[in-house]
């Protein structure tokens, strides 16, 4: 909108033609009592009374038009569109967009802004977020004027679970009064759909996996108490199925509960020294019926040396079982395993002792890699269930080397083997160990 260019004859002009205005009529003025005075018409004393009422009344309503001015200024910005209010919407975590009643945005954050790059200042929401469920509840607070919640699917760039929550905030008016200006919030649920997600599928897999044993054990028992009541031969097959079921139930829940520790101290680090070398021997010692079973040769390669870390001597010992026992189950094929320990620095040139367990069976295809440490998941699940696996065990392992601040890595190639290899950061050996 133009302005008019101010003009000598507005008393309202800017200050500088106000003054000069002001002061012609002050000369005026005192020009004529002057020659009111030396007519002898006038007294000096009156004469100078009349000069100080005359100036007031040419000095006073330009300083009164100045304070108005002022205020009118002040009076003119929007409570709401102050700095401080943006400021507010600003800080705010989560990314949060202030409306007016009609929809039109005030204020965004730099996280709304990311959220929604189509939201601009001074234009209309609805038309930059056209989730219906997000357009819904806007209407319904405006309508209202109350809270509501809407959780929908945002898929650019990833999907991702959003629940929105609209506000109204009650805000002063330029003439007194109140409205409600409208607080858009939104915040992630991804993690906490994930991690229901999780305990779902977990809850799921456990009674599947429970169940089954369970059916079998029904389903024998009352093969032997009806049928097969009197036949020997069956009955020595029955019980033998029924105990290989039973133990497999058994393991199961050995696990989970292994598994269950370890995620509660999770967040402890061992601080217990254990010298690690005797502890993978021990392993290969207990394993070695079952490699003898498969016909499969164990190889170790370990130093004479003591290696200490930090650690949990159970916990390392269920993790080198599962690694090892692993190995001979699936990879038993290749004929041999490699069992190794070596020293050597980390990333961050740290010392770490690197426990290594390779197999020479059919390895692993690597669409399976990210996912071997998942519970339950298996490559072949038929395998690994005739195996005797409960799908729980490199999940495990993957928790312990967590807890013990180590890695797990784990390398393929089909028809070449696995390997696994568990990183722990190595302690100095205390005096006396």
């Amino acid at each position: 909108m133009a302005l008019e260019a101010p003009t000598t004859s507005s008393f309202y002009s800017p200050w500088p033609d106000r003054l000069r205005h002001s002061a012609i009529v002050l000369l005026a003025a005192a020009f004529a009592l002057t020659v009111v005075v030396v007519l002898g018409e006038l007294s000096l004393l009156r004469a100078s009374a009349i000069f100080v009422c005359i100036a007031a009344a040419a000095l006073v309503p330009w300083r009164l038009h100045n304070a108005v001015a002022s205020r009118e200024d002040v009076r003119n910005v929007n409570p709401v569109e102050t700095a401080a209010v943006s400021a507010v919407v600003a800080g705010m975590p989560d990314p949060a967009v202030l409306l007016d009643r009609a929809g039109r945005v005030l204020h965004l954050n730099a996280a709304a802004a990311q959220l929604a790059p189509a939201l601009r200042k001074n234009e209309l929401a609805q038309f930059a977020l056209r989730s219906p469920e997000i357009i819904s509840a806007l209407r319904e607070a405006i309508a209202t004027s109350e809270t509501r919640r809407a959780t929908y699917l945002d898929h650019v760039p990833v999907d991702r679970w959003l629940e929105l929550v609209v506000t109204p905030v009650p805000v002063p008016t330029l003439f007194g009064g109140t409205d409600k200006c409208m607080l858009m919030t939104f915040h992630d649920q991804t993690p906490l759909r994930r991690v229901e997600e999780m305990r779902a599928d977990f809850v799921a897999n456990a009674s599947h996996e429970l169940r089954t044993p369970l059916a079998a054990l029904s389903g024998f028992i009352d093969t032997l108490q009806g049928p097969a009541k009197d036949d020997a031969k069956a009955r020595e097959r029955f019980l033998g199925i029924m105990h290989a079921q039973a133990t497999r139930m058994a393991r199961l829940i050995d696990d989970l509960l292994s598994l269950s520790r370890v995620e509660l101290s999770a967040h402890v680090r061992p601080d217990t020294m254990v010298d690690i070398v005797p502890i993978i021997r021990q392993v290969v010692d207990g394993l070695e019926p079952l490699a003898r079973e498969r016909q499969v040769t164990v190889d170790t390669d370990l130093p004479e040396t003591q290696v200490v870390i930090a650690g949990d001597r159970e916990e390392l010992l269920r993790l080198f079982e599962n690694l090892v026992e692993n190995a001979l189950k699936y990879g038993a094929s290749g004929g041999k395993i490699e069992v190794s320990l070596t020293l050597a620095l980390s990333g961050d040139d740290t010392p770490e002792a690197r426990v290594i367990v390779r197999d020479f069976g059919p390895g692993i295809a690597p669409e399976h890699l990210p996912r071997l440490t998942e519970r339950f998941y298996r490559v072949d699940v038929g395998d690994s269930r005739a195996q005797g696996g409960t799908g729980l065990g490199l999940s495990l392992v993957k928790h312990i080397v967590n807890r013990h601040r180590g890695r797990l890595l784990i390398e393929s190639v089909l028809k070449k083997g696995a390997t696994f290899t568990a990183c722990f950061p190595q302690a100095k050996v205390p005096p006396g160990l």
